[in-house]
């Protein structure tokens, strides 16, 4: 089953049948689902933990009783009861939570403070990495070597969506050396996938996928097939015309088939808690 590691709900009814009917349109099964954006990214003011809660009311809405829909929750870390949002989005259920760093830096004292404490939950974190299309100055937060600083939090698990696009070939270093942290043993370090969502236009994406499965890292079992759509307009020929250039090029690299699998949905049930921990093999210097 093919299942899409990244889907954003927008505003208006829900409507799960429209839904269904567009995953099955390129073939997917399920998801990781968004919640709607905080108040920072809706320009409302904020409202705290009553907002987060019908953000919350309309996520699970949408997800709830389907094992395949996973429900993340978009979070805030400088609104001042972040902590708070965070218990009372795990006590809905959800299975991870979504950041956009758009005028903070990850390692930010506040973020981080959030970010252990969810990595405490046991839950993991979905990051948007790479230029931001948002109208202002926000790509430089957004940089794959920002979030170095999450190696300092065992048991984390999180992703950088888009794999950090332009800077593709940071977020691939960034992973290596996280890798290599985790090889010394559980515990000893975050752990780190690469959502590799467009992002990359066409033109990059051969090589993107060439160098993230031919650079020499354990890699495998840590990418994850995104497609950016919208829960309520799901756009089944977009997302099933990037299942199809992927699949092309993991072809040409001559990929087992148990490595295209885990990309489009073996990896992404690892991340959201429902497969076993990996043990990962050591990076061998090559001088």
């Amino acid at each position: 089953m093919i299942l899409d590691g990244h889907i954003h709900i927008q505003d208006g009814p829900a409507d799960k049948a429209a839904f269904k009917r567009g995953l099955a349109a390129s073939g997917i099964g399920g998801g990781l689902v968004i919640s709607l954006a905080p108040n920072c990214f809706r320009r409302e003011a904020p409202g705290l933990l009553d907002g987060a809660k019908k953000r919350l009311d309309g996520l699970l809405q949408r997800t709830r009783g389907d094992e395949n829909l996973f429900p993340f929750f978009w979070i805030d870390p400088m609104e001042p009861d972040a902590e708070r949002q965070a218990e009372a989005a795990l006590g809905y259920g959800v299975m991870g939570f979504k950041v956009i760093c758009d005028s903070y830096y990850p390692y930010d004292d506040k973020p981080m403070a959030l970010f252990r404490a969810i990595a405490g939950m046991g839950k993991p974190l979905l990051f948007h990495s790479g230029i931001l299309w948002d109208g202002k100055f926000s790509s430089l937060y957004n940089k794959p070597a920002n979030f170095e600083a999450l190696i300092d939090i065992p048991g984390l698990r999180f992703s950088l969506a888009h794999a950090s696009w332009p800077w593709c070939d940071e977020c691939i270093a960034l992973y290596g050396k996280i890798l290599n942290a985790k090889s010394e043993g559980p515990g000893t370090s975050a752990e780190m996938f690469i959502d590799i969502t467009p992002g990359t236009p066409q033109i990059y994406r051969r090589d993107l996928l060439v160098k993230l499965y031919t650079v020499g890292y354990d890699i495998e079992d840590n990418v994850v097939y995104g497609s950016d759509c919208s829960f309520d307009d799901y756009a089944g020929e977009w997302s099933g015309k990037w299942v199809g250039i992927d699949r092309a090029i993991y072809n040409d690299l001559k990929l087992e088939q148990a490595a295209v699998d885990k990309a489009f949905g073996g990896n992404l049930r690892r991340f959201v808690g429902l497969g076993e921990a990996k043990e990962y093999r050591k990076i061998t210097p090559t001088g």
